[in-house]
């Protein structure tokens, strides 16, 4: 009787979560329809390869070495949307440190998270549009250089003037890099989430859309009904107030705090027994 290791039943829990995963994943995309496709083709090979339908089996055979460079052209996007997926999860982030700088309050002050609230509530008011990103631990160097470097303290005044009608700035999105606006008019990819509501505009589609590829966290305020929004993780938070708007903004902000303690603590525990 075949012995059976310890290392033989995590192979089968590894193998078992990343089906798993890999399923839950694909049904939330494009690529499902496919799959089922993929699934109804098996079936049909696996009928013939029981019956010996030799000419069927060796055009399979034939085949096969392009039908997988087709399946990989095909799924591009969703393999890449994988991929960045993959490429969030902050794995290593409890044991390497952020080169990102950090105060005592986080990665923004509370005079920023303040200053946020304060110009999103006041152009919520007067129905003007607006779309603020705010960068964490991943770079948005790449959606900076699209638009106009500003370099400046966050403030509500700055931003309610940003966003303000007819002026040069108020097209695109705002990034907040610590306390400091860096770049306005800032083009963001759109999001394909079909789960989003119909009657959301470019703007919203936006603020997802840069929360799917990124940790950032977006705040979008609607031109049409002066709601106001927030983005994280490719989830939309609707009609928030001030107090809902501010507990939002102190998530990511308390959160990077956590994360500092543990890394301090951890690394004195490795003095001490250094």
């Amino acid at each position: 009787m075949p012995t059976i290791r310890w290392t033989d039943i995590a192979e089968i829990l590894i193998i078992a979560f990343l089906v798993y995963n890999i399923l839950a994943w694909i049904k939330d995309t494009k690529a499902w329809s496919l799959f089922k496709g993929l699934v109804v083709i098996l079936i049909f090979i696996l009928v013939a390869a029981i019956f010996n339908m030799t000419t069927i089996l060796w055009i399979v055979k034939s085949v096969f070495s392009i039908a997988v460079i087709a399946i990989v052209v095909v799924l591009q996007p969703e393999l890449r949307e994988a991929l960045e997926t993959l490429g969030r999860k902050n794995f290593f982030s409890a044991w390497f440190p952020s080169i990102k700088p950090t105060t005592d309050e986080g990665i923004f002050s509370d005079h920023t998270v303040n200053e946020i609230v304060r110009a999103s509530i006041e152009m919520s008011k007067v129905r003007t549009g607006a779309l603020i990103v705010i960068e964490q631990t991943q770079s948005l160097a790449e959606y900076e250089r699209t638009g106009i470097d500003i370099d400046a303290v966050v403030s509500s005044q700055l931003l309610i003037n940003i966003f303000e009608h007819n002026t040069p700035l108020h097209d695109g999105a705002v990034i907040i890099h610590g306390d400091r606006i860096t770049s306005a008019t800032c083009y963001l990819p759109l999001s394909d989430n079909r789960k989003l509501s119909k009657e959301l505009g470019t703007r919203h589609r936006a603020g997802v859309g840069i929360s799917e590829l990124t940790d950032s966290l977006t705040v979008i305020v609607s031109e049409e009904t002066g709601h106001v929004s927030c983005a994280y993780h490719g989830e939309l938070a609707r009609d928030l107030n001030a107090d809902g708007l501010k507990e939002k903004l102190q998530s990511i902000q308390n959160k990077k705090t956590e994360d500092t303690k543990k890394r301090k603590t951890r690394k004195g525990r490795s003095k001490d027994v250094a």
